[in-house]
């Protein structure tokens, strides 16, 4: 069977990684326009980098939950496609060999300049430089706000070509990612969504599962040989 598997913070949120914003409105302790977008990085960008450098090292400190270790299990029996909105490393830490990160790594640095990208150093700073190119103009790999996702070609694609599609832990509020369940059902695949809540779209899916991922990410790909 040909599987996309789309993820959210709500997968990583029970390994401890906060969930993208908070009932305050900010993600942890800043405002998203301050540390998320291009313009705050060319406002500030030390703060920009310590935001994640701080983000970094708590990903590295997390560990890969049930529901990680289940989508590793998935892609064993069946042709799985996993795509996720977060920027940590836990599914690959759970044994996934390719994850479609379409909000970028952590783990990861760019150039502003030439796009090189590279391994990135727990701790970057303003006045690293590019190994490729040599100019101060590093930054996270990050997707921010206005920024286009990565990878999206391959995402639709994926989708056209799916007998299943199912998000895990995402809110469907994000786009392009919350409308990947409306393409795939045009297309004639069939949507479930597992989420600890109701999502903004949940009436975009044939089947919902209700709690929390550790417990019904498991289940469901159990439920699927």
């Amino acid at each position: 069977m040909r599987i996309v598997v789309l993820t959210g913070a709500g997968i990583s949120a029970e390994s401890g990684l906060a969930t993208f914003r908070g009932p305050d409105g900010l993600w942890e302790g800043h405002r998203v326009e301050d540390v998320a977008t291009p313009e705050a990085f060319e406002r500030d960008p030390e703060l920009v980098h310590e935001f994640y450098n701080q983000r970094r090292a708590k990903a590295t400190q997390a560990q890969p939950n049930a529901a990680h270790f289940a989508l590793a299990q998935l892609a064993q029996n069946h042709e799985l496609t996993l795509v996720t909105q977060n920027v940590d490393d836990l599914h690959e830490r759970a044994g996934n060999r390719h994850v479609i990160h379409m909000h970028g790594a952590l783990d990861r640095a760019t150039c502003t300049v030439c796009r090189w990208d590279w391994q990135a150093p727990a701790v970057m700073h303003t006045s690293d430089h590019c190994p490729h190119c040599g100019s101060q103009t590093t930054r996270p790999d990050i997707v921010w706000f206005g920024e286009i996702p990565k990878h999206m070609r391959e995402i639709w694609d994926a989708l056209d070509e799916a007998d299943l599609f199912a998000a895990i832990g995402t809110s469907g509020q994000v786009y392009p990612a919350a409308g990947f369940a409306q393409h795939a059902a045009r297309a004639g695949v069939r949507c479930v969504e597992l989420n600890l809540a109701d999502s903004a779209n949940g009436r975009d899916f044939a089947q919902r599962i209700i709690g929390p991922a550790s417990q019904t990410v498991p289940e469901w790909v159990a439920s699927l040989g």
